[in-house]
């Protein structure tokens, strides 16, 4: 299973991003398995579209992890900052920092799928 991250809103996106995949490279389940998906810059344009987090999502609670970690980093932002998750199979949230209750168990639902049994 794969899960893809975008920052979607903030005061540098290109900042919270790079923030956001060296905390998650710091977790020992992600080590290695956290990639930036680069996106070309079109014609016409100064910059491309915001790049994207790739994480490979073994077994063994990596669901659980990623969730619980981008929640403590959410909390972690001084400035409001929005991410976009989605999973393998297409499904997405946007969490907001400092918006949403419980953003750990909001990001769980979305990366489960039904036979997990995590």
């Amino acid at each position: 299973m794969q899960a893809r991250i975008r920052v979607t809103a903030g005061r540098d996106i290109t900042a919270e991003l790079a923030s956001l995949r060296e905390w998650l490279g710091r977790e020992a389940v992600f080590r290695g398995r956290v990639q930036i998906e680069r996106q070309p810059i079109e014609s016409g344009h100064m910059g491309g579209i915001a790049d994207t987090l790739t994480l490979a999502l073994g077994a063994g609670g990596a669901v659980t992890v990623l969730a619980r970690s981008v929640s403590v980093w959410l909390q972690q932002r001084r400035s409001d900052v929005s991410i976009e998750v989605i999973s393998s199979n297409g499904k997405k949230v946007t969490v907001t920092a400092q918006r949403v209750p419980d953003p750990e168990e909001l990001i769980k639902t979305v990366l489960r799928t039904e036979d997990d049994a995590e």
